[in-house]
């Protein structure tokens, strides 16, 4: 009886244990419900039945969870659980909105050095790249990039 209730104990601590390993990272109840139970059932092992059994309890622990932990790595069960998607959009918020180098526009925030201008009667997202240029002042394009506009203000 006393090396069915080390066995029980044992394993409920291993699964605990995995619980803990691949679905509930960091440290958690499971954790720490792993080592409670592990360690009573060496605890039992070593009080009730003797030292032997304590120390083959506490090696057949280890070897049980690496066991276990091998064979949860070898199974399909991470690959099943893992995102297998693949990203290809892409951020193009210059897209449909015809800017060119020279083009002159407002400002309809500060930027600092990012803000916003509106050009052509679009707002894009724009920075300078010498001074902060205030909300309503008149600025030119000096280059179009992939995302947004380099701007200098008008003299």
């Amino acid at each position: 009886m006393e090396t069915t209730i080390v066995v029980v104990l044992l394993l409920i601590g291993i699964i605990f244990f995995l619980v803990e390993l691949f679905l509930i990272p960091g440290i958690s109840l499971a954790g720490i419900a792993g080592t409670l139970f592990v360690g009573a059932a060496v605890y039992y092992a070593y009080s009730q039945i003797g030292n032997t059994a304590g120390h083959l309890t506490l090696l057949g622990g280890v070897v049980f969870l690496g066991i276990a932990v091998w064979i949860f790595l070898r199974s399909k069960t991470l690959e099943k659980m893992s995102l297998k998607t693949e990203i290809d959009g892409k951020n193009d918020p210059l897209k449909d909105v015809d800017v060119k180098i020279g083009d002159v526009g407002i400002t309809s925030s500060r930027l600092a050095p990012m803000g916003k201008v509106k050009i052509n009667g679009h707002i894009v997202e724009a920075k300078t790249n010498d001074d902060f240029i205030d909300e309503g002042v008149e600025v030119k394009i000096l280059e179009v990039m992939n995302t947004n506009i380099l701007v200098e203000r008008v003299e």
